[in-house]
């Protein structure tokens, strides 16, 4: 079975719906890992409860993007990490993580990719842009992780409709509520991929 870390920033509502899949035997990997860059993010408890270990760590703790990658990538070997999943994590992962990784790292985005991608669309952003473009649908993409901000190949996109009384947070649950099945489904289906 392969070994999964998540990253997360905030809730960890993402992570949860992993956690449940691999509870309910829809995904076939062990999570052996959180890292977070925020030490009051909700995930942390989520972890704690699960007994699923978690490490906290910041770039802004380092003097350079190398020996931040150093430390992650460290940690990451010591729980012998098969695959990074990105939930809602905040940060950019650093080129040395990426290619030590390479195909190895996946993230969920709340848009139909390429639409609403890119530096500065994240969380409630996204969900304003879409309600202010009049767009009728909306949704949520699972991609590779690249050098550039979600612009690695699509493995799994949901759709929703965008109501003409949606506002960005009644779209932004919608949205999520996708995101928490999408998820563990394109993982599965991508672990089927990876080579042992």
């Amino acid at each position: 079975m392969k070994n999964i870390v998540v990253f997360a920033s905030g809730s960890g509502s993402n992570f949860q719906s992993l956690i449940n899949a691999v509870s309910d035997g829809k995904l076939t990997a062990n999570i052996v890992g959180l890292i977070t860059n925020n030490r009051s993010a909700f995930a942390l408890e989520r972890a704690q409860k699960h007994g699923i270990p978690t490490f906290i760590i910041s770039p802004d703790q380092f003097n350079s993007e190398p020996d931040y990658s150093k430390t992650v990538l460290s940690k990451l070997e010591e729980w012998n990490t098969d695959l990074l999943i990105l939930a809602g994590y905040l940060k950019k992962i650093p080129i040395e993580i990426i290619k030590s990784f390479d195909n190895r790292i996946l993230n969920i985005h709340p848009s139909l990719l390429p639409k609403y991608g890119g530096k500065g669309f994240y969380g409630s952003k996204v969900h304003e842009a879409v309600i202010r473009n009049k767009d009728s649908q909306s949704g949520c993409t699972v991609h590779v992780v690249t050098a550039e901000y979600d612009e690695g190949p699509v493995i799994g996109q949901s759709t929703v409709q965008v109501a003409d009384s949606d506002t960005a947070a009644s779209l932004a649950e919608k949205v999520l509520e996708r995101e928490h099945i999408l998820l563990p489904e394109t993982i599965q289906k991508y672990l089927k991929t990876l080579k042992n």
